[in-house]
């Protein structure tokens, strides 16, 4: 079984080209399933049947897995069982016929842009550090990236003269982003207070940690938590909550759903479109409070 996992593996990273983190969470997913079943005494994942699926949908709600986790684990099983019988290993695939629960519809958490101006403005601009911080957050914010989008990009991925960013997004897929007037001159800035330190461990890297090394998604998330404090603004912030800032100011200041899509680097138009019911969410409370016959 695990044989025929490490194979599908293999083929979503080398024909697919998904990500390492996509990878590991459908490793994680299938080791898991490959788990259960050897607690079943079933050794094999050809004879998988609806009996056994729903059983192990009913292991994961008793482990408390909420309705998303459990709707990710039995997408996963679904694209292994349609690598099986496209390769011919099976004649059918028995995940299709699963009722799997339908996911939780949660809106995006995002800031008002007087939050996100107060973010910005909050690093100390006399260190390096904090030249470097702001130079991030503009960035996030201005170009609507993944933390692991921002953490990958090198100095030459940023054209500061066409004030355009190269983005190596999910799948390995590029795309070029458009990125603000503001935070190309923070990344100017921190770029030259950076060209005067020592030598970085990894000179290509746009944004390094006090080592000079790259900088890592988790040390993003604790910079932004430190800005939380020091600004005092009492939400839940992480580093996505710029993603969705950018997505829902865009389209309140009348930017298309099809374009905001393209610099998202959404492949569906559907996860694009929940950012307009967070518009229209907000449209709805303001007319509630203001319009006298509401």
């Amino acid at each position: 079984m695990e044989e025929l996992v490490n194979n599908f593996l293999k083929w979503l990273e080398f024909e697919r080209n998904f990500s390492e983190h996509t990878l590991r969470a459908y490793k994680i997913d299938l080791l898991q399933f490959l788990a259960f079943l050897e607690k079943e005494n079933h050794d094999c994942l050809e004879s998988v049947d609806n009996l056994q699926l729903r059983k192990f949908l009913a292991f994961l709600r008793n482990q408390g897995c909420s309705k998303t986790s459990i709707g990710r684990k039995m997408s996963s099983l679904r694209s292994l069982y349609k690598y099986l019988l496209k390769n011919d290993i099976i004649d059918h695939n028995p995940v299709e016929t699963v009722r799997i629960p339908k996911k939780e519809k949660k809106l995006p958490n995002f800031l008002d842009i007087n939050e996100i101006e107060t973010l910005l403005n909050a690093p100390d601009r006399k260190d390096i550090k904090g030249l470097r911080d702001k130079a991030i957050m503009e960035t996030l914010y201005s170009a609507g990236l993944r933390v692991n989008e921002l953490t990958m990009l090198d100095n030459n991925d940023v054209d500061t003269l066409s004030e355009l960013v190269k983005v190596k997004g999910k799948g390995k897929k590029e795309r070029l982003v458009p990125i603000g007037r503001y935070a190309v001159d923070a990344i100017t800035e921190y770029c030259q207070a950076k060209n005067l330190n020592k030598d970085p461990i990894e000179s290509h890297a746009l944004f390094l940690n006090k080592y000079n090394k790259r900088l890592t998604a988790r040390s993003v998330s604790r910079l932004i938590d430190g800005y939380l404090k020091q600004t005092g603004l009492n939400r839940k912030v992480s580093p996505h909550v710029f993603r969705h800032s950018f997505a829902t100011h865009l389209l309140d200041r009348g930017a298309g759903l099809r374009e905001v899509q393209e610099l998202l680097g959404h492949a569906q138009l559907a996860s694009t479109q929940i950012y307009t019911h967070i518009s229209t969410d907000r449209l709805r409370r303001v007319y509630n409070k203001a319009h006298p016959r509401a």
